[in-house]
């Protein structure tokens, strides 16, 4: 048995790939609901992001691919600093999940709060859930960064009643802290510690007609500022360093997802109210978007390129608790290569890493060799932008030509390779 702690896009990729490959599946949810920030996400295949997202698909993940992309409200989007997006509904795509990951025989367990780990012999045997010890052998930590909100209080402005839901759920527990293993902190540049996540949302019906109708046409709108109410200040506390452009602080920029999806950390509504459009706004999510926003990065677990936690044998990771990975896409890439070593771990066959011909397997590689550097708590590392953007471009791996995807997961042997039990 497999359990995978922790529902986000990360958690949920785990176990369908493990699923794939033959094991049988527990999936670990705090919530009611899967997907975590991915219930107010919805940017797919941005820049890099899309090639990432198809060599998934050519590596086995097309079924879960697909699913994503027949959920989307808009797709070939074009925003400030980013192509070819992908937005799909945030409204609609939980349930589809859910029960995607149901057909796979996977269990699914909501409001199932892991509260403590069992160690025997050296190695994870259970974990505590509702004071119910749930058995497996191999575990895959999915639990995300953010928070709880000791952290939101501490490095940010307190709660700010995000979609995570701490007051209501708990606060995030870390298997791997319970496992006895020390996490590290991503740091930032005006944040000591963390990041603010990197946008909010907007009730539609609390905008203007004709701002709504623009949005819904276009799945975008660029709403200029006003020079006296510019927020620069605020780009570099955000997690999503991709949308760390000056358009980004000279301009409102919403996205459709469903909601309206306004790309900054956090902007205060009495100012907010008083453009053109926005005379009765309100926050969707956060609902203190307009004071701050949740705080991410907060525990990351030491881990290598095979996604094993260093110092427990059989403790996986996935998503954010591998390095300060931003982004769906991301956590969907390691998700699955977690899920897929679980899957070999426990049936004592050999676990595979991504290489570093394809996007996947270079991200990974290289965010891991800039933290044992010491640079890489620093930087941000996503398919759509910043550091790593910019690398995937020199080095050639950027593309949107999926027959040129195909070939190069073909050449590196891994055609299908998810799904496969070998």
């Amino acid at each position: 048995m497999i359990v995978v702690v922790g529902g986000g896009w990360a958690g949920c990729a785990a176990a369908c790939s493990a699923a794939m490959a033959g094991a049988e599946v527990t999936l670990l949810e705090k919530t009611d609901m899967l997907l975590g920030t991915g219930l107010v996400g919805g940017i797919m295949r941005n820049n890099g992001r899309y090639t990432a997202l198809e060599e998934i698909s050519a590596m086995g993940g097309r079924e879960l691919v697909r699913i994503i992309d027949r959920t989307a409200r808009h797709r070939w989007v074009n925003f400030p600093g980013h192509r070819h997006a992908s937005l799909y509904d945030v409204t609609r795509i939980e349930p589809v999940i859910r029960e995607f990951l149901s057909h796979k025989g996977i269990i699914i367990k909501l409001r199932a709060r892991m509260t403590d780990v069992l160690i025997k012999d050296g190695v994870i045997s259970g974990v505590i859930s509702d004071q119910q010890a749930v058995p497996g052998d191999v575990f895959i930590d999915t639990t995300g960064t953010a928070g709880p909100l000791n952290n939101c209080s501490r490095f940010g402005t307190g709660c700010a009643m995000c979609i995570l839901r701490c007051p209501t759920f708990g606060p995030r527990v870390s298997l791997t802290a319970k496992a006895g293993i020390k996490e590290m902190t991503a740091q930032g540049e005006l944040c000591s510690s963390g990041a603010m996540s990197g946008s909010c949302k907007l009730d539609k019906k609390s905008l203007a007609p004709w701002l709504v109708n623009n949005i819904e046409r276009d799945g975008v709108a660029v709403v200029p500022l006003p020079e006296r109410i510019k927020k620069g200040g605020l780009l570099d506390r955000k997690a999503c360093q991709q949308y760390n452009l000056r358009e980004f602080a000279d301009n409102l920029i919403l996205l459709d997802t469903g909601h309206a999806k306004l790309m900054t950390p956090y902007f205060p509504l009495e100012i907010l109210r008083t453009i053109d459009g926005f005379g009765s706004a309100r926050y969707e999510d956060p609902y203190s978007g307009g004071t701050g926003n949740s705080v991410r990065f907060m525990a990351i677990a030491p881990a290598g390129e095979k996604l094993q936690v260093m110092g427990m044998a059989n403790l996986l990771c996935a998503g954010e608790k591998t390095g300060p990975l931003v982004g769906h896409t991301e956590a969907i890439v390691t998700g699955m290569l977690a899920g897929h070593n679980a899957a070999m771990l426990e049936r004592g066959r050999e676990l595979i890493t991504l290489p570093d011909s394809t996007a996947a397997g270079d991200i990974i590689s290289f965010m891991i060799s800039q933290i044992k550097e010491g640079i890489g708590l620093k930087n941000k590392y996503t398919f759509s932008g910043s550091v790593y953007f910019e690398r995937m471009k020199d080095l050639g791996l950027y593309t949107t030509d999926i027959e040129s995807i195909e070939k190069r997961v073909s050449r590196a042997g891994l055609t299908g390779v998810f799904g496969s039990s070998y």
